[in-house]
């Protein structure tokens, strides 16, 4: 099993939105990818604790695939590439890791 964990910085505002609202998108996006996705066996989308230090990232993104090539399938299927384009527009920052558990 592949685990993928994806953790974002997000800017205070983007698109005209606030950040917990560009947040409710990315968590509106990934709601669709157990279904839609068929490599992808679990989803979850966690965010910062209130009061958490401000040096938290504000939200993780962390997907459990079978292996590599469900994996990759993930990263060019449609609605990855949907919430990909979103968080690409509201983030200040990303950092990843993938790894076998």
């Amino acid at each position: 099993m592949i685990k993928h964990i994806v953790l974002f910085k997000l800017k205070e505002e983007a698109g005209g939105r606030s950040k917990q609202k560009n947040i409710e998108i990315a968590k509106d996006i990934a709601a669709g990818f157990m279904e839609g996705i068929p490599s992808v066996r679990s989803v979850q989308v966690v965010t910062k604790t209130p009061g958490a230090p401000d040096d938290s990232v504000d939200m993780a993104l962390i997907c459990e695939f079978d292996n590599l090539d469900g994996l990759r399938a993930y990263k060019k299927h449609p609605l990855h590439v949907t919430f990909g384009d979103h968080m690409r527009s509201v983030r200040e920052s990303r950092t990843s890791i993938d790894y076998t558990v």
